[in-house]
């Protein structure tokens, strides 16, 4: 059998500053990409909607391609 041709590629995220005094919203946002704690890492699929959740909080997370 032949490899999948179309691998999903996927983003690692790392929380690099708390959530002290950051808006609700971007608090759920936090919440949604999967991370609760300072430096968590998840390794998440990457598509337009995490990219989106991403945007909104890019002052407190890392991206690691």
């Amino acid at each position: 059998m032949a490899k999948k041709e179309t691998a999903e590629k996927t983003v690692r995220v790392r929380l690099v500053k708390g959530l002290r005094g950051v808006q609700s919203r971007h608090r759920l946002s936090v919440k949604a990409l999967g991370l609760n704690k300072t430096n968590d890492v998840r390794e998440l699929k990457d598509s337009p909607q995490v990219r989106g959740l991403i945007n909104t909080v890019y002052y407190l997370v890392r991206v690691e391609e």
